[in-house]
């Protein structure tokens, strides 16, 4: 006998499929902050543009432009008669300037609307710290006057630093935008050697980044006028110490380009990640066409546009292998109890 008025009550089935978090459960798992994350790819985006700026004043020898001052230009917050080179540096400076508020922003953004214990905060906290310690270094090559054609050991061993920071500082922004778009925390335990080959990989690029610094500084310092002239600048006992590891760079360049593409292939990746597989495709596609560039770079004797175009393809190379690597160290729902959990 049914009794009117009260439905019948339906046990829940544990089924295969209620043991799997489905889109919704890992949504409510690791929210989409749509807005902040959508702020966050720009804040990514826009110090792309700042590095590119920078190298641009590297390779044109504006970095004295605004003389040993920082942050004001030869002494005024905007200068009156700018010369060229010193347009170049002031908009550097502008741009960076800007770059530091939105960090700022994208920080105070997060920690105020983020719930605690999500790891865009982390990622939000050390964008902040690296942004600053970006700007301390930029300001220590202008200050110590290590810019324009000074040739110093110091200007040497500081570049690769730069170059260092500012990769660590689009890791942690590209990671801070992965996890407000809903990408799943990172989990050290149980990796295995597929841990130790993201990291290897990740330091390995860091390591051709910081060769790539100590070349693009001889290729402004020492401009050779053909292709041979600079082999022969490069095997020269006499020549510049930044000359003779220039070569350092293409050939890292081309080990850790082939160790990407055959290193996170032998990595297995969850058929149902398509953006980690996807992003992985990417990584091995644009170490194809960097290896290319570097060759070409070479060969033109590395022209202003060409080493733009170079940096960029880096960028984008390192921004990639971040997603990829966090996509294959991401936390994954492997209890049946934490799959009821979250979908309770």
């Amino acid at each position: 006998m049914r009794v009117v008025g009260f439905p019948r009550s339906r046990e829940r089935r544990i089924t295969p499929q209620t043991l799997i978090p489905n889109s919704e459960t890992r949504r409510r798992i690791s929210p989409v902050h749509t807005k902040a994350a959508r702020f966050a790819w720009f804040v990514l985006a826009w110090n792309v543009v700042v590095i590119l700026w920078g190298a641009y004043v590297r390779a044109t020898g504006s970095g004295a432009g605004c003389g040993a001052h920082w942050p004001l230009c030869n002494g005024e917050f905007v200068p009156r008669a700018p010369s060229a080179e010193m347009l170049v540096e002031f908009s550097h400076r502008v741009t960076s300037g800007l770059a530091l508020v939105a960090v700022v922003v994208l920080f105070v953004w997060v920690w105020r609307t983020v719930a605690a214990g999500h790891p865009a905060r982390r990622g939000a906290l050390l964008s902040l710290i690296f942004i600053v310690t970006e700007a301390m270094l930029g300001a220590a090559l202008v200050l110590f006057r290590l810019v324009a054609k000074d040739e110093s050991l110091a200007r040497a061993m500081v570049m690769p630093l730069h170059l260092a920071n500012t990769l660590v500082l689009l890791a942690c922004l590209t990671l801070t935008a992965h996890w407000l778009s809903g990408g799943s925390p990172i989990s050290l335990k149980g990796r295995g050697k597929h841990l130790w080959v993201v990291v290897a990989l990740l330091v390995a690029m860091v390591g051709v980044g910081k060769t790539g610094a100590i070349a693009a500084l001889g290729d402004t310092l020492y401009p050779a006028s053909s292709f041979l002239e600079g082999l022969q600048a490069d095997a020269s006992a006499t020549a510049s110490l930044l000359l003779r590891l220039r070569i350092l760079h293409p050939a890292l360049g081309v080990v850790v380009g082939m160790a990407l593409v055959f290193g996170l292939g032998a990595i297995p990746m969850d058929r149902s990640d398509r953006r980690g597989r996807a992003w992985r495709l990417v990584v091995a596609s644009l170490a194809g066409v960097q290896m290319l560039l570097g060759f070409v770079n070479v060969w033109l004797l590395a022209p202003v546009w060409l080493q733009l175009v170079h940096l960029l393809v880096a960028d984008l190379l390192w921004i990639s292998l971040v997603l990829v690597s966090a996509s294959i160290l991401a936390r994954r729902a492997s209890s049946p109890s934490a799959g009821l959990r979250s979908s309770a």
